[in-house]
């Protein structure tokens, strides 16, 4: 009797060892909370995961009312963010990296593009294919700092004299500066929505990416959280980025679960565009095999910030890697985000 009773016993202190060291997702779906989320521009592509979530009830079952905004103001989201006239905004690493640097206490909780969507664009007979081909040319960008350092940057790898490149801000009409012949080409436009805008206008467009002329990759778009609410509010954090890739998930299955909501909540928006845009970006909506959707490298992060840093985009040092988090993420345990 003794020996069967220390038996159960011993049993039992090892399934709750094992329990212990286990990360569990919620199950139960609590009362529905609501949400906002505000977008970084115009609905349109790069967030039909998130109206696939929001479309197909993904959000819903896991408690969320998620409330979608859209900007007047491209700059205001992570103002917006960090008066707390929001709970979540979707922005761009580099543009957090900028906020940080004000002091905005912000932090990064998913990756939602996983890469750089700016490129280098160019439409024409006269079509560059080649950084070093931008020698004497004029470049149109949107006039935002990170673009014109980023062209530096390629100009110095590409072994150009940047004196003999002309820079012109034609702010957000970078498709009509090319068509117009405004410009030689343009550093800006986004290859997987202007580059396949272009492609079904059959302009033949060339298209440089980032990553691959000597700028450090970075991920172009993320979901940014303010870093008091993830101390007290990271469980719905939590379930919005697991319903978010849930979201994905069924995008990549079919691109219409994320269209067809789209196209309803921005009817003005071309169906072709945004159905062969969401299929241009898939492969970048989603990070390296066995990791969680939203995943985050902090080692690409800190290279990016140093770079922005050496190129006088940030007053200091921005430990880079401290802006983000990937607790939140699926199969990512809880852990205290105070200190970052």
């Amino acid at each position: 009797m003794t020996r069967r009773l220390s038996l159960v016993v011993l049993a039992l202190a090892a399934l709750l060892l094992a329990a212990c060291g286990e990360r569990k997702e919620p199950t139960a779906a609590p009362a529905q909370q609501r949400l906002r989320l505000m977008l970084d521009y115009f609905p349109n592509a790069d967030h039909a995961g998130i109206y696939a979530a929001k479309g197909n009830g993904a959000f819903s079952r896991a408690g969320l009312d998620v409330q979608i905004q859209t900007p007047s103001d491209p700059a205001a989201p992570l103002k917006l963010l960090a008066a707390g006239k929001v709970d979540l905004a979707v922005s761009y690493e580099p543009e957090l990296l900028l906020a940080r640097d004000k002091g905005l206490k912000l932090v990064a909780v998913g990756a939602l593009v996983q890469k750089p969507l700016t490129s280098i664009m160019s439409i024409g007979k006269h079509a560059i294919d080649d950084p070093k081909q931008l020698k004497g040319k004029t470049v149109g960008t949107a006039g935002i700092p990170y673009q014109s350092a980023y062209l530096k940057a390629i100009l110095a790898r590409a072994g150009v004299d940047p004196s003999s490149v002309k820079e012109v801000n034609v702010g957000f009409n970078l498709v009509p500066a090319m068509k117009t012949k405004k410009v030689d080409a343009t550093l800006g436009a986004f290859w997987n929505y202007e580059g396949v805008q272009l492609r079904l206008q059959k302009e033949h467009p060339k298209i440089i990416r980032m990553e691959n002329v000597g700028v450090p990759t970075y991920q172009e778009l993320v979901i940014v959280a303010r870093q008091q609410d993830l101390a007290k509010g990271g469980e719905r954090v939590r379930r919005f980025m697991r319903a978010l890739g849930q979201g994905h998930e069924a995008l990549r299955s079919d691109p219409e679960a994320g269209v067809k909501p789209l196209l309803e909540a921005n009817p003005d928006l071309e169906r072709d565009l945004q159905l062969e845009s969401v299929k241009a970006t898939l492969p970048v909506f989603f990070p390296a095999a066995g990791k969680p959707f939203g995943w985050m490298e902090s080692a690409e992060w800190a290279r990016y910030g140093d770079w922005m840093f050496a190129n006088k985009l940030l007053s200091r040092p921005p430990a880079a890697a401290r802006a983000l988090t990937d607790e939140f993420l699926p199969g990512q345990g809880l852990a205290d985000t105070s200190s970052r």
